[in-house]
Formats: C-alpha cells, sequence, structure tokens
C-alpha cells in the first residue's frame, strides 16, 4: 500500500521559546482513518494544517502521494484536498449546493453537473434534497456542519483533512455525525486525517490514532495498542480509564450492532442481562 502522507523530521517553532513541533515522523497509508489526538496546543492542528500548506514548517520534508510538497502548485493541491473545521467557513451569500460544489466551479465544471453531485451528496450526509437552494443561515449547526463535511467530499479527493469538525454541535448530532463519517469512509475509502481532543471521539472512528504531546509524539498506533500496550506512562496517564472506558464502548457496541443486524441478538435476554436479572453471555 502507498503513502498518502508522510512527515520526515517536520519541525516548526514560533520562537525559540515557542517550539510547536519536534521532529515529527509519520506515515499515513492511503485509505486509512488517522486521528490526531492530543490536549489543546498539542500542535496536532498545526500538523494538519501543514499538509495542505496552510502553515509552513521550519525543518523536514513533506510529501503528499509521493510528491514533495514544495513541488506542488498550492491551488491545485487545496483543491484536491477536501477540508473540514469546526467553524464550518460556509459563504453565507451562497445556497447550499453552491457551497457544497464551490471547488467543482473552480475546476470549471458546469451548473447542472455541480447541481447533480450536490445533490448526491446532501443525501450521502444525511439532509434532504430541500436543502439545497437554502442559506447557510437557515439551517442549525448539525446541518451546516453536514454541508461542511459535503463540501469536502464535493471534489471527490483522495485526502480529506478534518480539524474538530464536530465539536460545535450537540452530543446527539455528533454521534449522527460520526456513524455517517464512519459510513462514508468505509463506502469510499479516502484517507482521512482527523483532528480531535475527544478520546471516545478519536477511539470511536479511528483505524490508527497519533497521540500527541508537546509536539512530539508519544504513541502511534491503533486504540487497543494505546490503551493495553502504553509506550509508557505519559501516554496511561493520558488516556487513563477514559482510554479503558470508550475502547470496551465501541467493541461492545460494534459487536452487538453487528448481532442485531444479523439477527442472532435476543435484545429480551440482553436486556435482562444488562438489569441483572441474569447472568451476562458477553
Amino acid at each position: 500500500m502507498s503513502c498518502a502522507i508522510e512527515f520526515e523530521h517536520i519541525s516548526k517553532s514560533y520562537t525559540p521559546e515557542e517550539v510547536v513541533l519536534r521532529d515529527i515522523n509519520l506515515s499515513i497509508e492511503d485509505g486509512q482513518f488517522v486521528v490526531l489526538l492530543g490536549s489543546s496546543g498539542c500542535g496536532k492542528t498545526t500538523l494538519l494544517k501543514m499538509v495542505n500548506k496552510l502553515l509552513d514548517f521550519d525543518t523536514g520534508y513533506l510529501r503528499i502521494h509521493g510528491k514533495k510538497l514544495s513541488d506542488w502548485n498550492i491551488e491545485a493541491l487545496r483543491r484536491s484536498i477536501g477540508y473540514a473545521i469546526q467553524q464550518v467557513g460556509l459563504f453565507p451569500h451562497f445556497r447550499v449546493w453552491e457551497n457544497i460544489s464551490y471547488v467543482l466551479k473552480l475546476q470549471g465544471v458546469g451548473k447542472d453537473e455541480r447541481k447533480m453531485r450536490a445533490l448526491e451528496l446532501v443525501d450521502l450526509v444525511g439532509l434532504k434534497a430541500e436543502h439545497l437552494d437554502r442559506y447557510p443561515r437557515q439551517l442549525s449547526g448539525g446541518q451546516r456542519q453536514r454541508v461542511g463535511v459535503a463540501r469536502a467530499l464535493a471534489a471527490d479527493p483522495s485526502i480529506i483533512l478534518m480539524d474538530e469538525p464536530f465539536g460545535a454541535v450537540d452530543e446527539q448530532t455528533r454521534s449522527q455525525l460520526q456513524d455517517q463519517l464512519k459510513r462514508i469512509h468505509r463506502q469510499f475509502g479516502q484517507t482521512i486525517l482527523f483532528v480531535t481532543h475527544d478520546i471516545h471521539e478519536a477511539f470511536r472512528l479511528a483505524d490508527r490514532i497519533v497521540l500527541i504531546h508537546e509536539g512530539t509524539i508519544l504513541q502511534d498506533g491503533s486504540p487497543v495498542d494505546l490503551v493495553f500496550h502504553p509506550r509508557d506512562e505519559a501516554v496511561s496517564t493520558f488516556l487513563g480509564k477514559r482510554g479503558f472506558s470508550a475502547l470496551l464502548d465501541q467493541m461492545v457496541m460494534d459487536k452487538l450492532y453487528t448481532r442485531l443486524q444479523a439477527g442472532t441478538l435476543d435484545v429480551d435476554l440482553l436486556v435482562s442481562q444488562l438489569k441483572g436479572d441474569t447472568p451476562s453471555a458477553f
């Protein structure tokens, strides 16, 4: 499998005293869902923004699909990468379909084709066709986030960058958006680099988690690796019971939902077990 994104000895400082990233080495393969996890100010958003040249690095090399970042045309690069952020950044004077298909317009795609693509995508992210002619101010926060995800997918990018995209919505909407994103990733297989400080969100979404602290990578691995095989005390301290709880919740929920879909789960028995009326089979 080839690499979609490669960071090689990447460092970034704003001043000699303010070091943001220290010698970052990280390779992300095509089709992986990688979450950059860490507390606020640890450097994860800085690392993400380097991929589409929103921020520069001081030393090292960054390659996109094997090509050095310095060799890319910046406009071509940004149009080839989907980008979704917490603030969404929709154009207030554009209707939903115009916001979704804006990158396609820049690529010279005709109006009818752009409208058709927007129609496909609103359904994919859980919106209705009637939303296409609305303006962002006529949407709820969760609906705007869905439009933001649809826009990131519009040009069928091979890489999608997501910076705390669901952080400003309520818990129920956030859960729905996470489920939709997981389904989209399974269906289309883009490489997703996702930033969050939320352990449960990271464990729910990621194939692989990169735990960052004070500009360095503490550990890089699967959720199981980080919880059961922490590299050092710093990893254990950061994850703690929250990491174990998040991993257990996700593993149990996935198992139960798979059985429910297959018709092999006796719901009445499960409820009885959860109430403690009968011995648990889990």
